[in-house]
């Protein structure tokens, strides 16, 4: 049975307990809601992939509450401590050469020389990793390749009985995951996500070259096939054919079932993406969802990736 805990000292006490003891837990970020385990130990790291049925080839993501203890696992140069001492906490992932003496599980980074780290701004989540006073390494918590969870809810619908417990912070206001930079071999975007790549360009002073792959990922979110619902996905829809369900954005899809920013702000769009996947995929009853054109600049690049590999073919 999975217990939902209020964002309360005692809750967050009980949550950081079910870590200490191998367990997993839930827990808001301002991107979704990740699901964490103590990063040290094999088999709490373990119990994720299980929970998630989730590839053990693809990364984990680190979460810490502060710089300071970032670098107790990761080496950072120049640019890293630049551009996380202007983006953390926040939604910004960075990959960098793991420290020899980190104490990580190898199962974090799939036995790579490479850590993917953050530290949340989410204050529920930064509670927490205070109260349990230890790296988490913490996915989305959804089953793996479905759709990530922005509430609370969307946690006990994938995993109900598979996991400890869910924290309960309310909605993600971000509602993407975090950007992914990888700071190794030169500057690479591997993942667009909350913080738009413009902005990281703008702070690091040159462009970003795209990197990842989707067989060997050295960082999450790289599967071709992710973030998906059960029914078809049609891209770049002005208008739906018949029988679809229209997913639209924009004044222009006035007449859509759901829009995810009448007004065309792609901060809302964002901050709703998830949660109405969800309820399109609900109310489609099968059906394909038509998406109607979302524009690829700032966090539309991140909303266009998510839903790419939702309407990728299913692997």
């Amino acid at each position: 049975m999975t217990q939902v805990l209020t964002p309360d000292a005692q809750g967050l006490t009980t949550a950081a307990e079910l870590l200490r003891g191998g367990g997993l837990v839930a827990f808001p970020t301002e991107t979704v809601y990740g699901l964490g385990g103590d990063a040290r130990s094999d088999q709490a790291v373990a119990r994720i992939f299980e929970a998630k049925g989730r590839p053990r080839f693809n990364p984990l993501i680190v979460h810490v509450p502060d710089l300071e203890t970032a670098r107790l696992f990761a080496d950072f140069d120049d640019r890293a401590e630049r551009v996380a001492s202007a983006f953390w906490p926040g939604p910004l992932t960075l990959v960098l050469p793991l420290k020899a003496e980190a104490g990580l599980s190898p199962l974090v980074t799939a036995g790579l020389d490479s850590v993917a780290i953050r530290v949340p701004a989410h204050p529920v989540a930064r509670a927490l990793l205070a109260a349990f006073g230890g790296p988490v390494a913490a996915p989305s918590a959804n089953p793996s390749g479905k759709v990530s969870p922005t509430r609370a809810r969307h946690v006990i619908d994938g995993l109900s009985g598979r996991i400890a417990a869910v924290v309960d912070g309310g909605a993600c206001a971000v509602g993407v995951e975090s950007t992914i930079l990888g700071l190794i071999d030169g500057a690479k975007l591997l993942r667009p996500g909350g913080v738009p790549a413009e902005v990281l360009e703008a702070c690091l002073g040159h462009s970003l070259s795209s990197g990842g792959d989707a067989e060997r990922p050295n960082a999450p979110g790289q599967l071709l096939s992710h973030y998906a619902p059960s029914s078809a996905v049609r891209l770049n829809q002005t208008a739906p054919l018949s029988g679809d369900f229209w997913l639209g954005f924009g004044p222009e899809a006035a007449r859509s079932d759901l829009n995810l920013s009448a007004s065309g702000d792609l901060i809302e769009a964002a901050a709703n993406l998830f949660h109405y996947l969800r309820q399109a995929d609900d109310a489609a009853g099968g059906r394909p969802i038509a998406v109607s054109p979302i524009p690829e600049t700032g966090l539309g690049r991140a909303i266009n990736d998510r839903l790419r590999r939702a309407a990728a073919p299913r692997q």
